[in-house]
């Protein structure tokens, strides 16, 4: 497992699976082909022969006062009819965390970056008829935002304005079900908006654009910096081109505002970048280049 240290804080990527997602064209629907293809650098690990390659992967954050999980996948056994690679699945999560060092009572936080179905789904386990919290020590950091869009009880205008397909709403449905409400009823829950320290090196800010509640966690510790940023970005394709957004991005335009603000910020301090489904190495230092910025690829550190 790649592993990485910052300061006093010690990184773990727990991967859970890596492969093509769906074709570049519709990853990014502002980008033509040739953005994927000039020269070489998303070849092997990003594209290939027009298709977006990336990852679903937990990161391990340890500060030595607590342990924190970075997201938690898409879950086993979930209906998922909306996407198929996610329905039903079933996976080896909790095994890959075991083998991190990591134990389900062990967890002391989980963040939610945002509440899409492939960011929360081990965020519960079935047990029996039931979905029960999986980490159940653990205060689970939510973005109010992200709920109060996605909670049926709260009735967002969304719902009945058209725009979004009833079918995705239909399986955000699910998601929420399974997902987020077991997390609720359980009082293990911290909702939170604009920012929030979760104690020592680690805090987390709102970057609204892919979902209104979007968030990045960040790290500094010994003058090392890092900053997770879900799905803020999708491919390093948008770093060369970082107006455009992903297809999955509610509001386009916020996100690539959020998007350039955060990057700009990387750079600026020489902040490693942590996205949530990077292939590849899973990470990056950021630098600009001309209007956009570029990656160094080298491997974090080892300690």
């Amino acid at each position: 497992m790649e592993r990485f240290v910052l300061g006093d804080v010690e990184v773990v990527r727990v991967l859970e699976w890596q492969g093509a997602f769906a074709p570049a064209a519709v990853m990014v629907p502002e980008l033509a082909e040739r953005a994927w293809t000039e020269g070489d650098r998303l070849v092997p690990d990003h594209y290939e022969a027009g298709a977006f390659l990336g990852a679903l992967q937990t990161w391990v954050v340890r500060d030595g006062e607590r342990t924190v999980l970075v997201d938690t996948g898409v879950g086993d056994g979930r209906e998922r009819p909306w996407t198929p690679m996610f329905h039903r699945r079933e996976g080896e999560f909790l095994e890959l965390l075991a083998q991190a060092g990591v134990r389900p009572e062990d967890v002391d936080v989980v963040v939610n970056t945002h509440l899409h179905a492939d960011h929360v789904g081990w965020n519960t386990q079935r047990r029996g008829e039931e979905w029960v919290p999986t980490f159940p020590n653990a205060a689970y950091y939510l973005p109010a935002a992200d709920r109060e869009f996605l909670d049926p009880a709260a009735a967002h205008p969304l719902r009945t304005a058209g725009v979004i397909d009833p079918g995705q709403w239909a399986e955000w449905d699910l998601v929420f079900a399974d997902s987020v409400a077991p997390v609720l009823a359980s009082g293990q829950e911290v909702e939170w908006s604009g920012s929030v320290r979760l104690g020592g090196s680690l805090a987390l800010e709102q970057m609204p654009g892919h979902t209104p509640g979007s968030s990045v966690l960040r790290v500094d510790s010994g003058g090392q910096r890092a900053v997770f940023v879900g799905d803020m970005m999708h491919s390093p394709v948008q770093l060369a081109h970082p107006s455009c957004s992903s297809c999955f991005c509610l509001d386009p335009v916020q996100a690539a505002e959020s998007r350039l603000r955060v990057l700009a910020r990387a750079a600026d301090e020489g902040a490693l970048v942590v996205p949530a489904h990077f292939a590849g190495t899973g990470a990056a230092r950021v630098r600009r280049a001309g209007a956009g910025f570029a990656a160094d690829w080298a491997v974090p550190a080892q300690q």
